[in-house]
């Protein structure tokens, strides 16, 4: 059995380019524009599933865990939604960022340097957030497993990532890494990406059956991403655990 899901190669990576976290112009900034849709649509459904109602914190008493965190760009707003929330990513220098970000914040989020086999906590989570992290782990299998374990029984699991498309290769790696230089060249290895019903096969073993699945496309006119039925990009499941 594989005793880790940390791919070092994906962690010095990230690693080396973490300062620009929180510069919206910066090696991140698509994932800055990416924001609003991915935070919109995680709110929404978290309020949807637990039928709360609360309009100041509509998230309030609602366990996050952030998986993959990076510098904190979704675990933030979901704090000041109300929900209590704990990041998680391998990268140390990741953590101290979004640490110091968080301080500077003045929000109260739990950051650790860990991957999901290794993290212990006291109990488990009501919503798990796996947002672009999948294309990224050494063992995508081991490490849903892994989560799967984390998640409470009726929990809810996000997991955004690729299509393994012909359109995905050249979107997201040829257009947004080569031509229009939005990421930095080799963010994304195409083999790493994922078709939706393998993702949800992965995630049956597991006991979390997916309640929707989503496309997200990128409007180059508007500058903005909106939710498609288009999945042969971008994606995100939802995932209930029974």
């Amino acid at each position: 059995m594989k005793s880790n899901t940390i791919n070092n190669k994906e962690i010095e990576k990230f690693s080396k380019i973490a300062d620009e976290w929180w510069d919206p112009a910066g090696k991140f900034k698509p994932l800055h524009k990416f924001n609003p849709i991915r935070i919109s649509y995680i709110k929404q459904n978290i309020i949807n599933k637990f039928k709360l109602n609360n309009k100041k914190k509509p998230l309030e008493k609602v366990k996050i865990l952030d998986i993959g965190c990076g510098g904190g760009l979704l675990s933030e707003p979901m704090q000041r939604l109300g929900a209590e929330v704990v990041g998680i990513d391998a990268s140390e220098k990741n953590i101290n960022i979004a640490k110091l970000h968080a301080k500077k914040s003045q929000l109260d989020i739990k950051y650790i340097c860990t991957s999901p086999e290794k993290f212990k906590p006291q109990k488990k989570f009501d919503v798990i957030l796996n947002m672009e992290i999948i294309e990224h782990v050494k063992d995508v299998d081991f490490f849903l497993k892994s989560c799967s374990n984390l998640l409470k029984k009726d929990g809810l699991m996000f997991v955004a990532t690729l299509n393994k498309t012909l359109k995905s290769y050249l979107f997201a790696i040829v257009g947004a890494e080569y031509i229009l230089r939005w990421l930095p060249i080799g963010t994304h290895e195409w083999e790493k990406f994922i078709k939706p019903h393998e993702l949800i096969n992965i995630l049956k073993k597991y006991n979390c059956y997916l309640d929707a699945i989503d496309g997200m496309k990128f409007n180059v006119i508007k500058d903005e991403w909106k939710l498609s039925e288009d999945k042969s990009v971008n994606y995100i499941g939802r995932f209930i655990k029974s």
